[in-house]
């Protein structure tokens, strides 16, 4: 692909909702701009941005990919992002590194949650942002309605510029507000001048269009007051200084599967989003790094590609300088040198070797050790990039392999999966024995499961993570544990006396108040040692002791048959007999939990957690999202299990929760006995 300087070089990414129809605008915009010769659609399993096997199966996106074209002297890199909410790593992916976000909203549901989740995080990353409103062919669906709730959302800033005009509730044509003209399509999918129609509403959404325009510049602001018009040039310019400001939200229609309007929207977003050479992206410490191919070199890796054949592939984008085969640059993460191998421009899932990418470009290096949220830099430049904010993982799964002796195997490719999915996390929980995968959601483990077969081949069966509950004692006791074994010769003897009692500890707390030798000072550690053993398994349900203290008091022995092993096992009779005598209770995990969610949805919620065992604590108005509450509650880490599906249920996917462990509390005495019949761990 011909390399172009950063002026020629338009950066962005489509996202919206789910089924909104962004991989099929991507597959029109691909075709129309003439990158391809034949257009995919996604029921067909043939778009050049859902190439996995996952997502051909399932006809919806999984990851951002890369497309870029060219069109009109310019290079677009297109990023489509997918929709669902289990896959918000390419979303957040994606708009990291496009200048400009092109969302994608149904003429036939209008504005949704994903439209407002991805209008959020292009504003939160100050990208410019851009509307087009899709299936304006399908039955049901309006345009005008569509554009009402948009601007209901997102006020006058909201401006349409590529609007249909209907005639028996069927589109006739497009018209162009800034120009003023029709558009229809010829059949193929070109658009070509028609004549206008009378409508008021053509001027009326002017006026709007003149309003926003005339919010971007002190001058035009003059010459809208004075009641004087403004030229086409004058229009486009701050149109276009809007967009890149954020001031303006340009609005177009068409259809991406009869081509509608798609030729009229390469023409605007060639005209009004920012070129990369004027955008500017800042270190962390809010040091500005520009986009000038001559300046030192800084690239900002976005995203990995865990390919079985290829290898690792790493996307980044050139944000100053030149990167070039065989560099070495730094990385400014873990302060390490990098040498670049193999340079790739990306088209879906083709590749397209380079030499080099210049500054505002994007492509892929091979068989780096770099991570997603690093910078390479020259070492004249050493910079730090502020890291990708994602989503973080709220569902878990116990994984475990269906076959024997692929163990490894899960452990090499979660590894894998995990370098190129920042919302995954896998830990290896030693007390219950299980390999715990959490993602952001059901679906997002079933796709990471269906990716192990695929790409690494290991079968894996899921089930419920078990809940680590502790056991403790509610009473003092005092009890002896005798161990006395004759085999002939040598024999085995150790006889102890211990108190036991409720105290403030993780674990066990061993002491002595041993008076004139019945047990010897050389045998205090084999006692410590066996209790200590003993209460990794609790009498109760098999779950450790915490919160006892364990005195020895008293006890005896003998000269020849007492050993270490004899006091350890008389320590261990002990700990069984007083820890059933000293009114045993179970403890369970309490997590604290701060949910965000719609104001509308508070008294849902509220009383969701109340089913859940929870304690409110507080409830906030958001301080980051307007519309939203903060609720902060204790709720039992047992009760969690499916809170991610009902908070997605309830809000419609608009709400999101942090949850960590603070404590442990005594179980409800009516919960005991089916937690007791159900551990996994009692007969372990």
């Amino acid at each position: 692909m011909k390399q172009y300087p950063a002026g020629k070089i338009k950066n962005f990414a489509i996202a919206g909702a789910g089924g909104s129809g962004k991989t099929s605008l991507a597959e029109a915009i691909l075709f129309t701009s003439g990158t391809v010769a034949r257009m995919g659609k996604v029921l067909d399993g043939n778009t050049i941005c859902d190439y996995e096997q996952e997502e051909i199966k399932r006809q919806v996106s999984l990851n951002c990919a890369i497309a870029p074209f060219e069109y009109n002297g310019f290079k677009f890199n297109m990023i489509d992002t997918p929709g669902l909410f289990d896959f918000t790593a390419g979303l957040s992916e994606g708009i990291s590194v496009a200048d400009t976000v092109l969302i994608t909203v149904s003429g036939k549901s209008g504005v949704s949650v994903g439209t407002k989740k991805a209008f959020n995080q292009a504003k939160k990353l100050s990208k410019g942002r851009m509307f087009f409103v899709t299936k304006l062919d399908s039955e049901g669906s309006d345009f005008y309605k569509t554009l009402d709730s948009l601007k209901e959302a997102y006020g006058t800033a909201v401006c349409p510029l590529i609007v249909p005009y209907y005639q028996d509730n069927k589109i006739i044509c497009y018209v162009n507000l800034v120009d003023m003209k029709a558009y229809k399509n010829d059949g193929k999918g070109k658009m070509v001048e028609t004549d206008l129609p009378d409508d008021s509403r053509f001027e009326e959404m002017l006026d709007s269009i003149n309003e926003a325009v005339a919010e971007t510049d002190e001058e035009l602001m003059e010459k809208f007051f004075a009641g004087e018009k403004f030229t086409r040039e004058e229009l486009g310019q701050g149109i276009r200084n809007g967009v890149k400001s954020g001031d303006i939200y340009p609005v177009y229609g068409g259809c991406s599967f009869t081509l509608d309007g798609i030729e009229l929207l390469l023409q605007e977003i060639s005209a009004q989003m920012p070129n990369a050479d004027e955008v500017v992206f800042k270190s962390e410490d809010g040091k500005e790094i520009k986009c000038d191919e001559k300046s030192p070199s800084v690239a900002f890796f976005f995203k990995t590609v865990a390919d079985p054949f290829v290898g690792k592939l790493s996307f980044f984008r050139v944000l100053s300088g030149t990167v070039k085969n065989e560099m070495v640059l730094q990385n400014t993460t873990i302060q390490n040198n990098e040498k670049i191998g193999k340079i790739l421009f990306i088209q879906g899932k083709k590749h397209e070797d380079a030499t080099e990418i210049t500054a505002g470009d994007i492509a892929a290096a091979a068989k780096l050790s770099v991570n997603t949220g690093d910078a390479l830099c020259d070492s004249s430049n050493l910079v730090k990039l502020p890291p990708i904010n994602f989503s973080l993982p709220c569902f878990s799964k116990a994984i475990s392999a269906k076959s024997q002796g692929d163990e490894s195997k899960i452990s090499s490719g979660i590894t894998r999966l995990l370098e190129e999915d920042p919302t995954l996390s896998y830990v290896n929980n030693a007390e219950t024995h299980q390999q715990i995968l959490s993602g952001l959601g059901e679906q997002h483990i079933d796709v990471c499961i269906a990716k192990l077969k695929n790409k690494f081949g290991v079968d894996v069966e899921t089930s419920e993570p078990i809940v680590a509950y502790r056991e403790t004692i509610r009473k003092k006791v005092r009890v002896q544990g005798r161990h006395k074994k004759q085999t002939g010769g040598a024999g085995q003897f150790g006889d102890v006396h211990i108190e036991f009692e409720p105290f403030e500890t993780d674990g066990i707390l061993f002491e002595e108040k041993i008076f004139g030798g019945a047990v010897p000072k050389g045998f205090f550690p084999a006692v410590e040692k066996g209790l200590k053993e003993s209460a990794l398994k609790g009498v109760m349900a098999g779950y450790p002791v915490v919160g006892v203290k364990a005195t020895l008091v008293d006890g005896s022995y003998h000269q020849v048959d007492s050993n270490e092993m004899a006091f350890r096992l008389a320590a261990a009779i002990a700990y069984r007999e007083g820890i059933a005598q000293a009114s045993p209770q179970l403890l369970e995990p309490i997590g604290k939990l701060k949910v965000t969610i719609p104001d509308e949805n508070t008294g849902d919620i509220m009383g969701d957690l109340n089913k859940l065992r929870g304690r409110v604590n507080g409830m906030n108005p958001s301080e980051d999202e307007p519309g939203m509450t903060v609720i902060d509650a204790d709720v039992p880490q047992s009760e969690m299990g499916g809170f991610a599906t009902i908070l997605r249920q309830q809000t419609r996917g608009a709400g999101s929760f942090v949850f960590n462990f603070e404590r442990y509390e005594p179980l409800p005495q009516h919960l005991e006995q089916n937690v007791i019949e159900n551990s996994p761990l009692k007969n372990h």
